[in-house]
């Protein structure tokens, strides 16, 4: 049976991919210089993700439902931190526009919290931890190695965002289970920061989605409560599977 997580494993995925700002560590610009070839990109994007400890940001998340042609997007602030050893990750997601609401995802858990309502629906990933393993390939702490074991990557070419060099990489799953949910991932990976600036994700029949990120701030201590979520009294625990 298929795992019906519309909006959570987008948001999962997305979020993984953050970029990173300038003052993140010691980025290796090659401006002028010829594009770098596939091996180099992923090489320079191992080792930034290793120099990320924690991340906040602005993010804005553009859906688009091709059958009907109707596009949405949604606003909000994105915090992001690795476990002990690079091990594990917590994220939090406060949409603030269209609606408010909040989405976590901790220890194979996903949370969705709606304050309109008072509701948080909890989806329970352990029987998919397959699943959610391969959509963390995407993101900070995984070998380039793994990466490309779990899907075909190519890079298509360079492109200029908003005034930043990137250089546009393909991801094709490889597995059935996560082609599933996603057809390919594009990735516009500075070639300053060596982090994705943009991504868009496919999903089967056509649809997609496009994460932008701005104001980011990196390696920032976090207390512990902002990766719970406290609704007010009386909040409805509703238990999606």
């Amino acid at each position: 049976m298929r795992l019906k997580l519309p909006f959570v494993l987008l948001t999962l995925v997305a979020v993984l991919l953050p970029p990173l700002s300038r003052g993140a560590g010691a980025p290796l610009p090659r401006k002028g210089k010829v594009p770098p070839d596939l091996s180099e990109i992923l090489s320079r994007m191992d080792d930034a993700g290793r120099r990320l400890r924690s991340l906040t940001a602005n993010l804005e998340y553009t859906k688009v439902t091709v059958l009907v042609n109707d596009k949405s997007t949604e606003e909000g602030r994105l915090f992001f931190r690795k476990g002990n050893k690079g091990k594990g990750q917590e994220i939090r997601v406060e949409m603030q526009q269209p609606e408010s609401k909040v989405v976590l995802f901790k220890n194979n858990k996903a949370e969705i919290y709606l304050p309109k309502i008072n509701q948080i629906q909890e989806y329970n990933l352990q029987q998919k931890t397959g699943l959610v393993e391969e959509f963390l390939l995407l993101g900070f702490g995984a070998e380039s190695g793994d990466l490309t074991k779990s899907y075909n990557v190519k890079y298509l070419k360079e492109e200029d965002l908003g005034g930043d060099t990137t250089a546009v990489l393909e991801l094709v799953p490889r597995k059935q289970s996560v082609a599933a949910q996603l057809t390919k991932i594009q990735m516009w990976v500075s070639e300053d920061s060596w982090m994705p600036a943009q991504q868009q994700f496919f999903e089967p029949g056509g649809d997609y989605m496009i994460a932008r990120y701005t104001a980011i701030k990196v390696n920032l201590k976090f207390p512990a409560s902002t990766f719970e979520i406290p609704p007010s009294a009386g909040a409805k625990i509703v238990k999606m599977n």
